[in-house]
């Protein structure tokens, strides 16, 4: 009997403990980030984010129940201010608000309620006009970095890695040798780009330059929100990075080459890769996949199955070593090819291949494999965001923003040959407090490194820190064609006049 009651005690204040954490002080709740100052940050969707926390001060750190209500109130040229308002639940008490405006509106009121209570500062009052990121509103550029928050060049260590070699580049002197040097249509394609007086400009040489789209479509969405350097630069349009360290280049030097994939035996100039960038530049538009949607909770930890997970092509023969560890560790590793192309010959062995699934539903399970494919696997931002444990093989592949990472506290490393994958997955499951400060510390990188905001900013400081570097006159050549961007509106009283 004594038993019972201290049972029914324990549970009682369990239950009234569980409860107290429940309860949301909407003024000690956290909102911030740059879609709360939409004046001056201008991004195809902008977005902020809202933590609860609870009256004790303690921020909620799991799934609740918390239904936070987000208005964008304000005038436009057709009434009240139109606007389209994603909310995103993270999982972890905390939640990313996306949003998008059509045309222009002013007298902006951004409202964040819950229970009928404004949160934090909220209404947040925004004093000038608010432009869509459609509208051709460029900020001077010292400016705009200023009002974005982006570090100066030197405090990023891959852009001041990737610039060491090039203090002073004349392209009157080596365009030439370099156009020879890479003359191979068969096996490489790349632009050359020449942006003066905020018009570009661009020539492409071999025969398969279809990726030209996306460098195409992020110098317009960049120009559309702030005045881009006077600059010109080759851009690899291939997986591979092309300016080889030694051989020729010992003594002719290192060409200067714009790729979206670097790696320790080539001087290739590190873009974020067409991938993040496309998934920023149509947030909220014609992707399924971005940076701030992957972090939507559809399957809590706890729900989670104790598997790391793999699913790709073929485009590395590890991958395939990977097939064989899932079939003699079938507890441990669920993984299969989707597409045979580089090793068609063993599609008996290592299949049969399987249809692709909704990469949300990779985190499903509680772990996954980030194996290089060609290069670098490009997906390795999106697991970091999704809320499981990344493991990732070493490479001399990277992405513009792997120097910044830590083994162990944003992902846990495995051999190039596979070799000590079971034993880091037995690691793992043992534990499990690790992995999740693991998987919590990775998610707080990519909302410090690889948001949209940030994608924005590392093409910027680096253009302009790029364009100091060029001591030949940037000029436009006759054989190069002009994109022409388009725009629905400007704040640009003097264009709107030229168009009228």
């Amino acid at each position: 009997m004594l038993l019972q009651i201290l049972y029914i005690t324990f549970i009682f204040n369990l239950r009234l403990t569980l409860c107290k954490e429940q309860v949301v002080d909407v003024k000690k709740s956290l909102v911030w980030g740059p879609g709360l100052k939409p004046d001056h940050i201008v991004l195809p969707a902008r977005y902020f984010f809202i933590h609860a926390v609870d009256e004790s001060g303690k921020k909620f750190s799991s799934p609740t129940n918390a239904k936070f209500k987000v208005q964008i109130k304000g005038n436009s040229p057709h009434g009240k201010c139109r606007s389209n308002i994603n909310i995103i639940d993270r999982g972890d008490g905390s939640n990313i608000v996306r949003y998008t405006i059509g045309d222009w509106c002013e007298n902006v009121e951004i409202d964040v309620q819950y229970n009928n209570s404004h949160v934090a500062q909220s209404p947040y009052f925004i004093r000038n006009k608010v432009y869509s990121e459609r509208c051709y509103c460029p900020q001077e550029l010292n400016l705009w970095l200023l009002n974005n928050d982006c570090s100066d060049f030197s405090a990023d260590k891959q852009i001041a890695w990737d610039l060491h070699s090039f203090k002073r580049v004349n392209f009157s002197a080596i365009r030439d040798n370099l156009l020879k040097r890479y003359n191979a249509p068969e096996s490489i394609s790349l632009c050359h780009y020449v942006v003066k007086n905020q018009e570009v400009w661009r020539k492409c040489y071999g025969k398969y330059t279809g990726f030209k789209m996306f460098m195409d479509a992020t110098l317009s969405a960049l120009a559309r929100v702030v005045y881009l350097p006077d600059m010109e630069f080759y851009l690899n349009l291939g997986d591979w990075p092309l300016s080889k360290k030694g051989g020729q280049q010992r003594t002719s030097g290192p060409y200067p080459i714009f790729s979206w994939c670097g790696s320790d035996d080539t001087y290739d100039i590190t873009l974020p890769t067409y991938d993040i960038t496309e998934s920023t530049i149509e947030n909220m538009g014609r992707v399924m996949l971005d940076m701030l949607s992957v972090q939507k909770s559809e399957y809590p930890w706890e729900t989670k199955e104790e598997k790391a997970f793999f699913r790709g092509r073929d485009s590395r023969r590890e991958r395939l070593q990977l097939i064989d560890l899932a079939r003699k560790y079938p507890d441990l590793i669920n993984a299969s090819i989707t597409n045979f192309f580089f090793f068609r010959n063993e599609e008996d062995k290592y299949g049969p291949k399987v249809p692709h699934i909704s990469f949300m539903d990779f985190f499903r399970y509680k772990y996954q494999l980030n194996i290089d494919g060609a290069v670098a696997a490009y997906r390795l931002p999106y697991l970091l965001a999704g809320g499981s444990l990344v493991f990732k093989q070493d490479s001399h592949y990277y992405e513009h923003f792997y120097s910044k990472l830590v083994a162990y506290k944003h992902f846990v490393p495995i051999k190039r040959d596979l070799s000590d994958v079971i034993e880091k997955i037995t690691w793992a499951k043992e534990n499990e407090s690790r992995v999740k400060e693991i998987v919590s510390t990775a998610r707080a990188f990519v909302e410090e490194n690889l948001m949209p905001q940030h994608i924005y900013c590392y093409h910027m400081v680096l253009f302009k820190e790029w364009s100091t570097r060029l001591i030949a006159p940037v000029d436009v050549f006759p054989d190069m064609e002009k994109l022409n961007f388009s725009h629905t509106c400007t704040c640009k009283e003097k264009q709107l006049r030229d168009e009228l």
